[in-house]
């Protein structure tokens, strides 16, 4: 569907104005399908994959929504943390003139600043759903003034088993309010949920379009030259921010260590960081603090940075879904990206199940032989030794002149030099 301009729905100037800051110049085509039914306050039931705008598309009725009263007025469920910290910065962005109060409320956070903030007054809630259940039974969340509930990726939700806690949450919220319902898939239980929540619910889906700006490429390895590869992938492609995705925690930190050796800006994120140092690290990577981060997949889902080049599956993930979710941090908000994967002997069954689960073909890469990885090297170390060359001046070696002295030419002493920087990498 054909983007529209935001000046052509009954938006009021100060979202407007806040979408212009943001660079928003038109519609996506889930924000064009939904906002004509969801801003006349209807029932809506989106689909459409991870980073086609369905936060902004939810955001701004959200926002059309609320009274000045600060009372929580709308609840937004999210299936993650990430995700959770994501959807409220947006909605604080695009109603940043309207000097609204938003409140994320995840676990491993304090629930005592949560609630300190409850009281103060807030007008938007964004939730997942096992710690706004804490406050719901600790009694220190009204949900009596919600007139918009949103269930985002709520197929995750479900996957997560959420179910439960989500029925428990709507029915302490009035029945007479507007739902909005977004996931990336709307299965069979994903409609009986708005069937029996929802007020005759208009399904809207965008075509699926898997990764359309996305370049996939894998690589059949060894696990011991992993590394070696890896280098060669990142220093081959120019990648000055990139993702790097293993499958545990241990591999994570090893994978870190080793890239912080071999020269690279790199930190890590994983399960075992507490929620405040994962903030942390998250934010000075938006900022471009260090080039690469490596990560577990904790970071696969709902975490937007537009400027990540590359994503590189170190280990080839357990789940098809994870595939498309790590992937996916790449290529965002019109740009272009790459995902390479390294593959290993037998995982080869896997990947082809990947494909076959997303139907778009991996293209294989023939892993570099050694004196293309040597050529590399070279290429990068003449680039460095010209500008230093060209910036600096150097006195005369006593070693070199050692050496040089016993007979080694200039050429061979190069020569071993290049063999002492490849052997540190």
């Amino acid at each position: 569907m054909k983007g529209l301009e935001f000046s052509e729905f009954d938006i009021s100037g100060d979202i407007n104005r806040a979408l212009d800051d943001m660079g928003f110049e038109s519609t996506t085509p889930i924000q064009a399908l939904t906002l004509p039914v969801t801003l006349d306050g209807m029932d809506v039931v989106g689909e459409a994959q991870t980073g086609t705008g369905k936060t902004a598309a939810f955001a701004i009725p959200v926002l059309e929504n609320l009274e000045a009263e600060r009372v929580p007025q709308a609840l937004i469920i999210c299936p993650t943390r990430e995700l959770c910290l994501q959807v409220s910065e947006e909605i604080k962005r695009i109603g940043k003139y309207m000097k609204v109060k938003v409140l994320a409320v995840y676990g491993g956070q304090s629930i005592g600043n949560q609630i300190a903030q409850l009281r103060r007054g807030v007008h938007v809630i964004v939730a997942t759903p096992g710690r706004l259940i804490d406050h719901i039974e600790r009694g220190t969340v009204d949900l009596g003034g919600i007139s918009t509930v949103v269930l985002d990726e709520a197929d995750e939700m479900l996957n997560m088993g959420f179910i439960d806690d989500i029925e428990r949450i709507l029915s302490h919220v009035p029945e007479r309010r507007q739902t909005m319902l977004f996931s990336a898939t709307v299965s069979k239980p994903i409609l009986r949920i708005a069937r029996k929540y929802m007020r005759n619910p208009q399904v809207m889906r965008v075509e699926k379009k898997h990764s359309p700006k996305i370049d996939e490429f894998y690589f059949k390895t060894r696990e011991e030259d992993k590394v070696e590869l890896l280098d060669w992938i990142l220093s081959s492609n120019n990648i000055r921010m990139g993702l790097i995705f293993c499958n545990t925690k241990r591999r994570v930190q090893r994978l870190r260590r080793q890239l912080n050796r071999m020269g690279y800006s790199a930190d890590e994120i994983h399960g075992d960081l507490s929620q405040s140092k994962r903030e942390r690290v998250m934010e000075r990577f938006r900022r471009g603090d260090f080039s690469l981060l490596v990560a577990t997949d904790v970071a696969a889902r709902g975490i937007h940075v537009p400027d990540v080049e590359a994503v590189v599956n170190y280990d080839l993930p357990f789940e098809n879904e994870y595939y498309v979710h790590r992937i996916g941090r790449t290529g965002r908000a019109g740009s272009s990206g790459k995902s390479f994967t390294l593959v290993v002997g037998s995982e080869v069954h896997r990947l082809r199940r990947i494909q076959s689960f997303t139907g778009k073909r991996i293209k294989q890469s023939n892993m570099p032989s050694p004196e293309e990885i040597r050529r590399g090297y070279e290429m990068d170390l003449r680039e460095i030794l010209r500008r230093n060359l060209e910036s600096k001046t150097y006195s005369d070696s006593e070693i070199l002149e050692s050496l040089a002295g016993e007979g080694y030419s200039f050429r061979d002493i190069s020569h071993a030099l290049l063999d002492v920087l490849e052997s540190s990498k």
